[in-house]
């Protein structure tokens, strides 16, 4: 990649006045050698760069004659005008820093009159600048002259008094005019900045002005300026309506001032505490202060005031070495004390962000005073003191913060805190590691989850401060804990810095400790071999994550690595080990190899060819079936560290292999990778795919890429070989000449754009079609066409020809956008001569297409038309073709277009054009909506009319005068359209309006729906029900209703060919939504493209202010009425461009009409008048889009009026009321409400706001209206995400959407008093005593919130915000009536409660249990509160750091506890749902047990526990069934819980007895054999676990001597089961099973044979729902390949049914069945390849057989991933066999769906020939190649009917299966197999036979293509292709057959990539090498 130029800078010239210039024309001597004459020479250039020159001269000058000893008045009178040039030049002019920077040089003898002259011209600027809007000027001139110049400094000074008095008059009177332009945006924003800058230039003058000590004096008149001063920062500091920029900066002057004004300074630290502490005392304080800081002095501060008078503190104060004494410690102390009291009170982010920082410069200013500080002061300072406490508690409440800052300064906070604690220790000299409060704060991290962000950021201080060491020997497993988390997105940057950050640690500790090289074992043991582990078993997102962060810090850090990697990788790669979903060790080692050559740590391409990878495992890689593999192998060949390194001849073969099998790729992100890494290269974020979402690696990936490097590379050729030395070296990676290596770089070049041109073939994917044209895209733009002497090794142009050019025009039609786009794209990079391909004719052709395709009633073909006229307008194509077009000459180009661009005036002509149709059509339309929804749509024409004018620069026109007629017809005919489209989008039913009806009395129904619902409707569809038929009329004279009048009869509704048909609801909405949007993105498009002109005369500009004011009312109108969502969401994105430009625009009256349309509706909103016009639905339509547009477009800059005041009337407006005529105003209000907390562009600026909203939430949920509730259960569910995050895991209560309490409440403190007042208010009516049912709805989003909260064990103790208060509310709601509820009860009390009381709680719940003797209790509160038991207990369970001995006993005692009240699990309880939970509960107890004994169990046996479970199943109805027939509430739970346990009791029993038999309380077949499914169910489950264990590793071995022999029992079963589930899962465990087991009992058990067994499996199969149907062909199958194996008696057995099975297999493999279907019948082929598909002595008919491998071929073009998938495990089978192995070099290797298809069509051909059935099989291949069985006629009248039916229905869409891939495919070996016989295997009459029928077709297929129009490619866009992809499959039989006969030759072969024998032998050869 070239080095980018530098920008030049601009540097403006300095000029002097008429007056100074002659004088310098006066003073100037002959000789030019004085100053004068060189002041002279450098004003008159005109170039700032050169006058940089002559200003560097000036003190050299001046130190010659200082020489001399006077100062002649000459050189006064330059050092005057040079001070003028000073003031005069621009802040931002570099001129005047260099003559800043030269005057210090100054000799010291004209110092005084620099001075002087400098004085004199600032005096004269203070003076006379009296202009409000030139005093800026000014003070940046004062701010440079105090800016490092000495000179400017002196002069400041010497005119103090008159500098202060010009800074206190200028914030005056521009704070003054701030307030009087409030509103006008623009203006006030350079006034603020000037506000600013003018405290910034107060400060900085006390700061450095040595003049100060002067201020005691006091009522002198600089002394009045600073107290004046001091008054307006007060002010200033406590003014809302001011950015928070000034309140910060006039907090740092508050200070400032007041230590320069106060006396003496050693009493200062306590006059600021006291003003911070808000406890001046009037009698002691100065009387200035009380003056000037009057509101400071008073007890009531706003607490940003109090902040930022913090921050000025901490920042002006001089904290270094403890200067202050003991009261500067007391104040650092109270600093603190105020900012943990603010912390609690700031809600805004931008404060909270202020507040963060200030607290870090806390730290700092702490670091400092402690190098110095008392005793006492390191006694608060230390670890444990409440200080330290309370800033890791603002760490932890904090280190979520969504904002990215925030979080940045929490860090900072904590390694601050470090530092502190260290340096309050060193005295003691004791081991850091080693001391208490580090130690706990390292355990309390450790045992954090690591989804917490703040965990990794901390321990990775920790590690700076202690070492790796000692974390590693408390948890020794980190590393893997740590890339474990790596595959989750959002934590990834942070958990790959921590790995870095120890690595980098751990290594210079060993290498310091160590001897010899030997430490590097112990390293590569912690850091690498996890590392490996991952890369070889870990999923897709945590590898490609590891590989993106981790692996490349590993190789930096450490490159010797590298060898060690790929050592053990090889040997892994070799031995097939690692995931299969991750690629394996293959995949790993590309992964580390690609990464190293990107780094730079492969030196040489070659090298690593040679010395570390195989060619074979290159190739491997590349169609490889993992994508991940893939890439890596790509990027491996793609990316390198040196742009100019040379592509190898290897490299450009494999890539090349890569491109023809890899274009293809379904998931976006491969894609976007290949394109990427062909591309030219950046230092920009690599890519990456999620689930098919492409993500952004981490910055400073791989440099250059492929097309880069040869663009690069090639330049350095050039120059060697334009070399003429004889010993000129080659280049530097080949041997070669260096014209050698340019020409195999243009032949790969043009071999790669063929390739990608002939992957643009008919039919093929959308996938393909993005790749391709996306690289042939990179290519234009990476070689352009050469400009002068440069030389470029490749253009795209010369490898383009007509057929090449029409391809790319014929992309323009797809149904994909993204295509068109692209192909438009790559059209405009060509030459402009390339249009002459097209001819006049033509193009004519075209114009017209594109005019009938923008009003077709197909919505994408308006895209095709758009994207054509644009191609016509740019390629200078129209005059010609357009004058055929135009209906009048004016239209045509005229004589005022000459002079102006040709794009301009193209545009011009077709934007009238279109605008001339556009008028016709909506004037037909007003009179027949329907004939316009069924013939002409308009929005097409509008359509294009927009792309037309996006294209254009329309800030730069020049034919102003000729567009604004255009533009103004324009808005007058939108306006129309959307008029005439209006009343259906605006119908309170929009979707319905057609009527299908064909009698009368529907059609009257109809009519009376209408009048109803559209009492304003003025179009002719709304005052008449039109009934429309195919034929005939409807009479409406011989209906007896008279409902409706006056229907025409004889209306017959014409379609755009002439034919009738009938108009359906679906046509016109769609006609009428998409009309309304174009017309909205059209006038969006206008306001923010064209110029504004702020008066109608004025020359410049397009829209004058009253057609823009007209625009937004049109906006407002249809988003405050409009009903239809399509129609109103579009409308938004139109009024958001509006509102954006009206934002920025000078004009005030425009500027302010966003806040009048706000107020105004928000009027309207709050008035509820029955009158008005909004539109008032459940979700309040169009009206939160258009107050979310107005408001989100206010700049974010400001203070973001509009918002604060719209969300106090929505606030007031939500909240409860007792007035019932709210009811409409306060759904609006909670809708809008929702729509601005869901807008993430008002991002933090929000939050504010989240904790009324909630409120508001909650208490709408207990309206009496369901309008409200509705509406309030929309914006809480909003308001969950947006406080929780967005869903990113499976588990709803994941702690990835979770909060700790503490950061919860701390981030919303309002909603800790309201939570629990409502708490406490539910719960204490929850259940009353009178049994009256209470559900309180606002219960469950109560808990709903508090379930999201979870205790961390870093929340601090702060009594304020504690938990515990809620604990007793929620387990009160346990009692609810409401099932659910209790269930949220249960859930939510389990973060209230700390973990170390889990225990005592659960004990003290089960205490509360009732005794068996009770004689009243209720089972609601029995079932809550054992619910809560069971959540806490799980709880418990699931923690990780209490895997103990405390853990056991506590385990214990809480079964003891649970033993005492074990009656509620027996039949004593007549509640069966209570009985289910307990039973739950002691389950939960046994795994939580077992695990800790490992399977032995002493705790339970101890206890006697197995026994009580043995009594309760013993007892139970598992055994005894229940006494009646029906079913009670609870059974299925009961049943479920009850089987669970007695499952566990089993397994139990089994693993303490052996192999020993002992009693087991109920035996599998009893619980097989109960009545109840649930059972069965549950216990196949379980079984089918072990089994599916025990065949996968094994066998027999496995099982537990219980399940021995069960083969007979489940085979019992299968037949007499009818519950589908459980059939499906006894069909699972047959197939488990050995069938030798098993399948000889099928006599005894079921009485049948097996083969009655098999066909018995197969009508099963036929028959079935679709997952029993696909469970018993895969038994069938299995069943069979038994037989097959048996000997020839069993398998003549079967012989008879495998052509039913075969016929099973065909019919599982259609694309119309359930992916499960095929997918079994992927694995079934899979499994029976070795005895069907590949048996040397085929057992199946050669046409059954090839009727397999056909289903292969169907599944491998499947467009499921996982079907294709599954199907190539059947090739991989295939080619793995020992008759197979050498028909490909890809035996035994993992490959993609794309390359087994033709890996397949390789073995199939080489099996043919091996069953020498070559003469049967050929014809069934031509037939397939043909396409036989599809009949041409039907296809296309099926085609037709379709498109018919479904009108608005996209044409044929395919994602990955690609018919003239197969078909090339197979023609690639067809051609393979007839160029190797030199005999033909056909007989004469099958070879004519073969000829007929593809004659037949072939003559078929040109009289189908001689009907079509003459751009059917555009028109008619599906028949077209479809009849192509039948001429390439004609032609391709054809060459072949005439290739058999001997009459045509290999020049004659349709596809052209396979021309040569050696192409179509690419994947074939036979191997020479293992591949794997």
């Amino acid at each position: 990649m070239g080095v980018k130029k530098k920008k030049e800078t601009q540097v403006t010239s300095l000029t002097v006045c008429h007056r100074d210039l002659e004088t310098l024309k006066s003073l100037a001597d002959v000789e030019g050698k004085n100053l004068a004459s060189l002041l002279l020479h450098c004003v008159q250039l005109t170039d700032g760069v050169s006058q940089i020159r002559y200003v560097k001269q000036i003190v050299p000058l001046l130190e010659k004659a200082n020489k001399n000893g006077t100062c002649d008045p000459t050189i006064r009178s330059c050092l005057d005008i040079l001070a003028g040039i000073y003031l005069s030049l621009n802040l931002k002019n570099p001129l005047k820093k260099v003559l800043a920077s030269s005057l210090n040089g100054l000799p010291e003898f004209f110092l005084i009159e620099a001075t002087q002259s400098f004085t004199s011209r600032l005096q004269e600027e203070l003076n006379t600048s009296t202009d409000l809007y030139s005093y800026r000027k000014v003070i940046d001139n004062i701010s440079c002259c105090m800016e490092n110049f000495d000179l400017g400094r002196s002069s400041v000074n010497n005119l103090l008094e008159n500098v202060l008095h010009f800074l206190q008059k200028s914030l005056i009177e521009i704070s003054e005019e701030n307030r009087k332009l409030a509103g006008n945006h623009i203006v006030q924003t350079q006034l603020m900045n000037d506000l600013l800058v003018s405290i910034r230039v107060s400060v900085m003058l006390v700061q450095k002005v040595q003049g100060f000590q002067r201020l005691h004096l006091k009522n002198s008149p600089t002394w009045q300026s600073m107290c004046g001063l001091l008054s307006m920062f007060t002010n200033f500091l406590s003014d809302d309506g001011l950015l928070q920029t000034i309140q910060s900066t006039s907090g740092l002057a508050v200070i400032l001032f007041i230590k320069a004004m106060f006396h003496p300074p050693e009493k200062i630290p306590d006059l600021i505490s006291s003003v911070l502490l808000r406890s001046v005392d009037p009698t002691s304080a100065p009387e200035w202060l009380l003056s000037c800081c009057k509101s400071l002095c008073c007890a009531d501060v706003p607490p940003s005031a109090l902040l930022f008078l913090c921050q000025g503190t901490l920042t002006m104060l001089d904290w270094q070495e403890g200067r202050m004494g003991p009261s500067g410690e007391a104040l650092l102390l109270n600093t603190v004390r105020v900012l943990f009291t603010l912390s609690s009170q700031i809600k805004e982010s931008t404060l909270e962000m202020f507040l963060s920082r200030i607290l870090a410069s806390w730290t700092n200013s702490a670091i400092q005073v402690l190098d110095s500080s008392s005793p006492s002061l390191k006694d608060n300072l230390n670890g444990n003191a409440d200080v330290v406490r309370r800033l890791l508690d603002y760490v932890y409440t904090h280190w979520e913060h969504p904002l990215d800052a925030l979080r940045h300064q929490t860090q900072i906070i904590f390694r601050n805190i470090l530092q502190m604690h260290q340096l309050t220790v060193e005295e003691s000299g004791s081991d850091l590691s080693a001391d208490r409060f580090i130690f706990e704060l390292t355990e309390s991290l450790l045992r954090l989850e690591w989804h917490s962000k703040g965990k990794y950021t901390c321990l990775g201080c920790l590690v700076g401060f202690i070492g790796i060491d000692h974390i590693l020997a408390l948890a020794k497993t980190i590393p893997s804990q740590i890339l474990e988390v790596m595959g989750d997105q959002s934590l990834v940057p942070y958990a790959s810095d921590l790995l870095e950050t120890m690595f980098k640690n751990h290594k210079s500790r060993l290498k310091s400790q160590a001897v010899d090289n030997t430490w590097i074992d112990k390293w590569h043991e912690t850091w690498v071999s996890p590392l490996l582990c991952v890369l070889c078993e870990g999923n897709l997102d945590q590898k490609s994550y590891v590989i993106d962060y981790y692996l490349p810090k590993l190789l930096n850090c450490n490159p010797e690595s590298l060898s060690y990697m790929v050592k053990i990788l090889q040997t892994s790669a070799d031995a097939k080990t690692g995931s299969y979903d991750s690629g394996g060790a293959l995949g790993a080692l590309m992964a580390c190899l690609r990464t190293a050559r990107a780094h730079g740590h492969l030196q040489s391409a070659t090298d690593a060819w040679r010395d570390l990878v195989s060619s074979e495992r290159i190739k491997q890689g590349l169609i490889h079936q993992h994508c991940q593999v893939r890439i890596d192998t790509l990027g491996l060949l793609c990316e390198s560290n040196r742009s100019t390194e040379i592509v190898s001849t290897e490299e450009m073969q494999w890539i090349q292999f890569f491109i023809t099998y890899n274009l293809n790729s379904q998931s976006p992100g491969v894609r976007q990778q290949i394109c990427s890494l062909l591309k030219k290269g950046s230092n920009l974020c690599p890519l990456r795919w999620k689930h098919g979402v492409l993500t952004m690696g981490p910055p400073g990936g791989p440099g250059c890429k492929l097309f880069c490097r040869i663009q690069e590379s090639s330049q350095v050729l050039y120059k060697l070989e334009q070399s003429k030395s004889k010993h000129e070296p080659r280049s530097e990676s080949t041997r070669q000449h260096p014209s050698v290596s340019l020409q195999q770089y243009k032949n790969f070049m043009s071999s790669i754009c063929n390739s990608l041109f002939e992957a643009l073939f008919p039919g093929s994917s959308y996938p393909t079609r993005f790749s391709a044209l996306t690289i042939l895209g990179s290519i234009a733009e990476v070689f352009p066409v050469p400009e002068g002497r440069v030389q470029t090794v490749y253009q795209l142009s010369h490898d383009i020809d007509v057929g090449r050019f029409q391809t790319l025009m014929e992309c323009l039609t797809g149904t994909f956008e993204e295509v068109k786009i692209l192909a438009f794209d790559l059209l405009m990079k060509l030459p402009k001569t390339f249009v002459q391909f097209q001819g006049s004719v033509k193009l004519q052709g075209l114009f017209q297409a594109a005019l009938e395709l923008s009003t077709s009633t197909k919505p994408y073909d308006c895209v095709t038309a758009s994207y054509l006229l644009n191609f016509l307008i740019w390629q200078n194509a129209l005059p010609s073709s357009l004058s055929a077009c135009l209906k009048t000459q004016q239209v045509a180009c005229g004589d005022g277009d000459k002079s102006a661009a040709v794009e301009e005036s193209n545009t011009l002509i077709v934007i009238k054009c279109l605008l001339e149709n556009l008028e016709e059509e909506v004037s037909r339309a007003e009179n027949s909506l329907l004939q316009a929804a069924a013939s002409f749509p308009m929005y097409g024409r509008v359509h294009c009319i927009t792309g037309a004018l996006q294209k254009l620069p329309l800030n730069s026109l020049q034919l102003v005068s000729e567009w604004r007629p255009v533009v103004e017809k324009l808005l007058v005919t939108s306006y129309r359209v959307s008029a005439v489209v209006s009343p259906v989008i605006q119908s309170s039913s929009p979707e319905g309006l057609i009527p299908n009806d064909t009698d009368a009395e529907s059609a009257s129904r109809l009519h009376r729906i209408l009048n109803e619902i559209q009492p304003r409707d003025t179009n002719d569809y709304f005052s008449q029900a039109k009934i429309l038929k195919e034929c005939g009329s409807f009479d409406l004279e011989e209906s007896k209703s008279n409902s409706v009048p006056n229907i025409d009869t004889s209306a017959e509704i014409k379609g755009k060919e002439g034919k009738t048909c009938d108009v359906t609801a679906q046509m016109l909405l769609v006609c009428c939504w998409r009309s309304m949007k174009e017309v909205a993105l059209l006038l969006g498009s206008l306001c923010q493209l064209l110029p504004m002109r702020s008066v109608p005369e004025s020359p410049d500009g397009l829209l004058t202010v009253e057609q823009v004011k007209e625009i937004g009312d049109y906006f407002k109108q249809h988003l405050l009425q409009s009903r239809h969502r399509g129609a109103f969401e579009l409308a938004y994105t139109g009024f958001v461009k509006l509102t954006e430009i009206l934002n920025r625009c000078p004009n005030v009256s425009l500027q302010k009409l966003p806040e009048e349309w706000l107020l105004s509706v928000l009027e309207e909103i709050k008035c509820c008048d029955p009158s008005s016009k909004l539109c008032a639905t459940r979700r309040s339509a169009g009206i939160p889009f258009y107050i979310q547009a107005l408001l989100a477009s206010e700049p974010k800059k400001g203070k973001m009026d509009l918002l604060k005041i719209t969300m106090k009337e929505l606030i007031s407006l939500a909240g409860p009321t007792d007035d019932s005529q709210s009811t409409v105003p306060k759904v609006h209000a909670l809708n809008i409400l929702r729509a601005l907390f869901r807008d993430t562009r008002l991002g933090e600026i929000i939050i504010p706001y989240v904790a009324d909203g909630t409120k508001a939430a909650i208490l709408g949920f207990t309206s009496p209206v369901w309008a409200v509730r509705n509406s309030s259960t929309l914006l809480f569910s909003t308001l969950i995400t947006r406080i929780f995050g967005v869903k990113r895991g499976k588990d709803e209560l994941s702690k990835k959407n979770r909060m700790t309490g503490s950061e919860f409440f701390s981030r919303f403190p309002e909603l800790y008093p309201f939570l629990l007042r409502q708490l406490e208010s539910v719960a204490s009516t929850v259940d009353s005593d009178t049994g009256e049912l209470n559900r309180h709805p606002s219960m469950f989003l109560l808990l709903l919130v508090l379930g999201r909260l979870y205790p961390s064990p870093m929340d601090g103790t702060c009594s304020a915000l504690s938990m515990a208060p809620f604990i007793p509310f929620i387990m009160r709601c346990g009692h609810s009536p409401v099932y659910r509820s209790r269930e949220m009860a249960a859930r939510a009390l389990v973060p209230f409660v700390m973990m170390d009381e889990i225990p005592n709680t659960i004990q003290t719940l089960l205490a509360k249990l009732p005794d068996c003797t009770d004689q009243c209790f209720r089972q609601n509160h029995i079932h809550g509160t054992l619910l809560q038991v069971f959540h806490l207990l799980q709880a418990f369970s699931d923690s990780k750091y209490r895997m103990n001995t405390y853990f056991q006993q506590e385990l214990a005692d809480v079964a003891v506890c649970t033993k005492a009240k074990l009656w509620l699990a027996k039949r004593q309880n007549p509640c069966l749902v209570t009985r289910a939970v307990y039973i739950d509960i002691l389950f939960l107890l046994t795994c939580c047990l077992d695990k800790l004994s490992k399977g032995n169990q002493p705790v339970l046996e101890h206890l006697g526990f197995w026994e009580e479970v043995r009594r309760i199943i013993l007892g139970s109805e598992l055994i005894t069934g229940f006494p009646y027939t029906y079913t009670v509430p609870g059974q299925p739970q009961y049943l479920q819980s009850l089987t669970k346990l007695a499952i566990a009791a089993v397994w139990a029993v089994a693993a303490q007895a052996g192999e020993q038999n002992r009693d087991v309380p109920i035996s599998f077949s009893q619980l097989l054999e109960s009545s109840f499914p649930e059972v069965r169910l549950l216990t196949l489950e379980a079984l089918l676990e072990r089994f599916s264990t025990a065949a996968s590793a094994l066998g027999e071995k496995g099982l537990p001597p219980l399940l021995w022999n069960m083969g007979g029992t489940f085979l019992t079963l299968v037949l007499k089961e009818n519950h589908p589930e459980c059939l499906c899962k006894i069909l699972k465990i047959l197939h488990c099973l050995d069938p030798s087991e098993w399948l000889p009992q099928t006599e005894d058990r079921v009485h049948l044979s097996s083969k009655e067994f098999l066909i018995w499996t197969m009508d099963l199969a036929s028959h079935e729902r679709s997952e029993i149907q696909s469970e018993a062909l895969r038994l069938t199958s299995k069943v069979i390949a038994h037989h097959m194996q048996m000997c020839d008696e069993t398998r003549d057995l079967v012989a008879p049914s495998l052509q039913q099975w075969v016929q099973l297999v065909v019919s599982s493999c259609g694309d119309h069945l359930p992916t499960e279907s095929r997918l079994a019948a992927a694995e079934v082929l899979a499994s029976t390849a070795p005895f069907f598909l590949t048996n040397p002595q085929p057992i199946l008919g050669l046409q059954d057989t090839l009727a397999l491998w056909k289903c292969v071929l169907t599944l491998l073009q499947s467009e499921e991933q996982v079907v294709r998938d599954a199907a190539t495990e059947t090739v991989m089978t295939a080619m793995s066999q020992e008759n197979t192995r050498q028909s490909t070099e890809f035996a035994f290797c993992q490959v993609d769906a794309s390359s087994a298809l033709d890996l397949a069509l390789a073995v199939l051909c080489d099996l043919l020939q091996q069953w020498d059935q070559l003469t049967p099989g050929l014809p069934v291949l031509l037939g397939w190649l043909l396409g036989e069985g599809e009949d041409l006629m039907a296809c296309e009248e099926s085609a037709h009917q379709v498109e018919e039916d479904y009108p608005f229905e996209k044409t044929e869409i395919n994602f990955w299966a690609e018919t003239l891939i197969f078909v090339k495919y197979l023609y690639k070996h067809l051609f393979r197999l007839f160029s190797q016989s030199s005999w033909c295997p056909l007989s004469p009459e099958m070879l004519r036979h073969l000829q007929r029928t593809a004659s037949e077709q072939s003559h078929l297929l040109s009289q189908l293509f001689r009907v079509l129009p003459p751009t059917a490619e555009f028109l008619k866009s599906a028949e077209f292709t479809r009849l192509r992809i039948r001429e390439e499959r004609t032609l391709a039989c054809l060459r072949l057959l005439g290739l058999l006969e001997g009459k045509q030759g290999e020049d004659t072969l349709v596809l052209r990539a396979l021309d040569s024998p050696a192409a179509a032998n690419q994947l074939m050869l036979p191997r020479t090498k293992t591949a794997c």
